[in-house]
């Protein structure tokens, strides 16, 4: 069997460094909130471009303190609307709502399967603070439309991060091109840690010193709490594996490419469609996602074949039934994605072979 993604083959490349690493902290006798985290958010910060950089726990928390910073901030208050896309992962929008904010959901672009610049405008109500714009399976997702948007309305712009991290658009990269963003280090994610762990990435020194509270309590000195805050900490271990693998990062997006433009340039099937790519240095490959219309049967063929798949994602959020007041929406375009992607097998040392064979699998299915 192919895996979709095979982690331990991927942490093998590191192995010595990570337990190194794991050591060094073992040793250290802190473990929490010390060096290791320091020079990680340090590191992050330049790779973004950005003035600051704050560990958290995961990558739903990285969002759910921008919301909550934000609120202690009087910059935005419960019941204002922020707008989503509709085919995001369920964690976006938790993060509004946990804050007794209001999802707006908006369709996506059908070639991107990112939030449609183009829609957002007639979504705008006088409650409207923010878009959260997600870099969906790791592509870009902002454009100089959305930029003016969010001038022309006075709309804080939050980026969803969790999957782009290194992605660019021109001189700027995810995570630093907006007011703010959420970032994710869970496992699988194109920087992984071996555990949960997230970031907050910000250009903006009063949302970053409210957020460095919050996320300890709502403590800036310790028993001292200015904030109702949360208990959202990246542990000391953990740091120190992003920081291993944090100098790889580059690499691992590269190989990433090569693996894209290795499925870009040889899946040749009418049934089968391909993402776009937009700009080579705006895309990051977390995720390779085709399209087709009878989406069980190609996933029983590949399975059938040896080659594991995941479906990014299968239900939309305005039909989960942790959001069953949004049954009645209609979103055809978000519908329609939910209801034909799948994911094939992407990552950066996968064999030349393994990808040999699910293109000509591909290729043979009818």
């Amino acid at each position: 069997m192919i895996k979709f993604l095979d982690l331990q083959k991927i942490n093998a490349q590191y192995e010595q460094e990570l337990k190194m690493a794991a050591n060094r902290v073992i040793d250290s006798g802190w473990y929490l909130m010390g060096k290791e985290l320091e020079t990680f958010e340090q590191s992050y910060a330049t790779l973004c471009n950005v003035k600051f950089a704050l560990g958290v726990a995961n990558g739903l928390d990285a969002l759910r303190l921008i919301f909550k910073g934000y609120i202690e901030l009087g910059i935005m208050t419960k019941g204002d609307e922020v707008i989503v896309p509709a085919n995001t992962y369920i964690a976006s929008v938790l993060a509004i709502t946990d804050n007794d904010l209001i999802p707006v959901f908006v369709e996506p672009n059908l070639e991107t399967y990112n939030l449609d610049s183009n829609k957002i405008e007639a979504a705008i109500t006088d409650k409207t603070k923010a878009i959260l714009t997600v870099h969906l399976y790791g592509q870009n997702s902002i454009d100089d439309q959305m930029l003016q948007i969010c001038s022309k309305h006075n709309l804080k712009l939050i980026e969803d991060g969790a999957q782009s991290h290194g992605a660019k658009w021109g001189d700027k990269i995810s995570g630093g091109i907006g007011d703010a963003a959420g970032h994710s280090f869970y496992p699988g994610k194109n920087l992984g840690a071996l555990g949960d762990a997230g970031a907050v990435t910000t250009n903006d020194q009063d949302l970053a010193k409210t957020i460095s509270a919050l996320r300890n309590y709502g403590s800036e000195k310790k028993y001292e709490n200015i904030y109702k805050g949360l208990n959202s900490r990246l542990d000391e271990i953990q740091a120190a594996f992003l920081n291993v693998k944090l100098e790889y990062i580059q690499d691992d997006i590269e190989n990433r490419r090569k693996v894209a433009d290795y499925y870009l340039n040889n899946i040749k099937n009418e049934n089968i469609i391909l993402p776009t790519l937009i700009e080579e240095e705006g895309h990051v490959w977390h995720l390779f996602v085709i399209r087709t219309e009878n989406r069980n049967r190609l996933q029983e063929y590949l399975k059938d074949n040896d080659v594991e798949t995941l479906i990014h994602y299968p239900i939309p959020i305005h039909h989960q039934e942790a959001y069953k007041e949004y049954f009645k929406i209609i979103l055809p375009t978000a519908e329609k994605i939910h209801s034909e992607v799948i994911s094939i097998p992407l990552y950066p040392n996968i064999k030349d072979s393994d990808l040999a064979h699910i293109v000509d699998l591909l290729n043979s299915y009818k």
